[in-house]
């Protein structure tokens, strides 16, 4: 055995012993190695990759899509993706998240009948591995659960090793009143097997039922899975519900030692790879929580910054700043090796989680109030004393821009434009979902016809009806996506927008969001400046450190701002950034 296979080995049942410290973890860890590099493969890195800043930047952005948010009924949906990528964001995003492409029952793709094939309804593997050589490509491990129709739950019903050991199940009688969970349908479900009557859990839904990783195999067959879409050209692991895989009973079930323990597992196999594969956590869960999934830069290698779409509507909507900034200036910057994904929207909704003790009660009722004023909805989660708060807003991003706490106005599209680029501002990747960036409104019609409140945000765009918009210049689509493409384009010149450069939060009228970037290497620095108001607002240029003896200008407007003036005007909704590089 080779020296670097010795180490990776050790390292790896290091990592086992604390999963699984009554199995032999030596003799496992051979078999993790041999899941992640099958058929005699073997790392190709003799160390792992260096913690550093290399794996990203400046010009990294995602677009979030599902495989059919645009459809003809004549070609591929995957093709028809991929067209619109290179015809409308080439340059401006260089990633794409696509949502679960495999073959499923339910919950748009997150109930799993097979993770390696795809939906034939999307089109085949041939097709991922084609958008993958345009973009860099990130894929959906959904990890804790599967379909309950699918291969590996209808062997486990019908006692086929290894299946028969793959799910978990609980006794109905135990005390299970602290499991934390996002629904509020029962948490177990009763079903006939080969085996008897069986009690499985599942944390989301009942055609949702959760793996087993109490059986090592499954951890083994969940490796393979990621290996298969490593080599298919996927680079970015997306780790859905991630937080509840390790269950024990009498705990919160989430967040439990072993789930920390075998995401390092997956980061120790991913930086010994030799393809650049970035790991990134789905945890909708408050500030502390999401941290902790950097660990101790043995972790995730990206995290979502959840708290984002909340604080960000809830600025644009009160026309205050006050709780963004506050919680920008106390978030640590990501650590080394590390990133945060920015994001506003996404498939499931603003996530009402994070805002808890960033914003009062009494705000995020009236934010809520605003968002169903504009045709959103509310979906609930379970409590363990029996009750229900809400787990998050159903809305398109852009529908909830339709009004603010005081009414209706002129400024819908520039009040969204701004919540967009301060994602794009701000320390981490950004990331935008294909419905923000195509304005699409709440799909009410869809949420009717399926009967589902995330319905609103999930609309099959027509593609030659889009074309048609994106042709027409009066169309939102055509002043909302060009507009967002081009700030995209501008902001990956910019040396101080890489995901690690300095972020500093600027002490400013309450109305202005403001953050200092500065480049790595400290040629460049921004003031980024966002109104998030309805006024005209000027703010003293003394409350920049704009350095005299340099040249600056506002890279949004072209617009050359001179150290010594007074003031620095920002429109309703205007943003600014000011660079001494241009």
């Amino acid at each position: 055995m080779s020296k670097t296979a010795s180490s990776l080995r050790a390292r790896t049942a290091a990592i086992l012993d604390r999963i699984y410290p009554d199995q032999d973890t030596h003799a496992l860890a051979g078999k993790v190695i041999e899941a992640f590099w099958p058929d005699d493969a073997s790392p190709a890195r003799k160390l792992p990759r260096k913690a550093g800043n290399s794996l990203w930047s400046q010009r990294d952005a995602v677009m979030i899509t599902y495989g059919d948010s645009i459809i003809d009924g004549v070609h591929k949906p995957l093709d028809l993706l991929l067209d619109f990528m290179l015809n409308h964001l080439q340059g401006a995003v260089n990633g794409v998240h696509i949502l679960p492409f495999f073959p499923f029952t339910s919950d748009d793709g997150f109930a799993v009948t097979d993770y390696r094939k795809v939906n034939p309804a999307l089109g085949e593997w041939q097709d991922i591995t084609r958008i993958s050589r345009h973009f860099h490509l990130m894929s959906d491990l959904v990890c804790n659960h599967v379909s309950s129709q699918g291969t590996w739950f209808n062997a486990y019903r019908q006692g086929q090793e290894p299946f028969d050991k793959f799910f978990y199940e609980a006794d109905p009688s135990e005390d299970l009143s602290e499991v934390v969970r996002p629904r509020t349908t029962p948490l177990l479900q009763e079903v006939e097997t080969a085996m008897g009557d069986r009690h499985v859990w599942c944390t989301f839904s009942h055609d949702q039922i959760d793996l087993n990783f109490e059986n090592p195999e499954v951890l083994l067959e969940i490796l393979r899975i990621i290996r298969l879409h490593v080599d298919m050209g996927v680079r970015i692991i997306r780790l859905d519900a991630v937080a509840f895989i390790w269950k024990e009973v009498g705990t919160k079930c989430i967040h439990l030692p072993q789930t920390h323990a075998i995401i390092q597992l997956m980061r120790l196999l991913a930086d010994y790879a030799s393809e650049p594969v970035i790991l990134l956590t789905e945890t909708n869960v408050p500030k502390a929580e999401n941290l902790s999934y950097f660990g101790k830069r043995n972790e995730a290698h990206s995290i979502y910054n959840f708290p984002l779409p909340p604080l960000i509507l809830y600025s644009l909507l009160s026309g205050t700043a006050k709780y963004l900034a506050a919680w920008a200036r106390a978030m640590p910057p990501a650590p080394l090796g590390c990133a945060y994904l920015n994001f506003t929207a996404s498939h499931d909704g603003v996530g009402m989680r994070p805002a808890e003790g960033l914003l009062p009660e009494d705000e995020i009722a009236r934010m809520i109030q605003t968002v169903q004023s504009s045709g959103g909805l509310v979906s609930m989660r379970a409590l363990p004393d029996g009750g229900q708060s809400v787990y998050e807003l159903n809305t398109s991003y852009f529908s909830a821009m339709t009004r603010t706490f005081e009414g209706e106005d002129d400024f819908k599209i520039a009040r969204f434009v701004c919540s967009q680029t301060i994602v794009m501002s701000l320390e981490g990747v950004p990331a935008f979902y294909i419905h923000s960036l195509l304005a699409t409104p709440n799909d009410l019609d869809g949420v009717e016809r399926r009967s589902m409140n995330r319905a609103i945000n999930r609309h099959r765009w027509d593609y030659p009806t889009l074309r048609a918009r994106m042709a027409d210049p009066g169309s939102e689509q055509a002043r909302i996506l060009p507009a967002l493409a081009e700030r995209l384009r501008l902001r990956a010149r910019q040396p101080a927008f890489h995901p690690n450069a300095t972020q500093f939060t600027l002490p400013l009228d309450p109305r202005i969001f403001g953050v200092w970037r500065q480049a790595l290497d400290r040629t460049q620095s921004i003031f980024a400046l966002h109104n998030v108001s309805a006024d005209t607002v000027e703010i003293p240029s003394s409350s920049l450190n704009l350095i005299a003896d340099e040249g600056w200008v506002d890279l949004l407007s072209g617009e050359r701002v001179e150290p010594e003036t007074d003031t620095i005007t920002l429109a309703p909704y205007q943003c600014r950034w000011i660079t001494n590089a241009f």
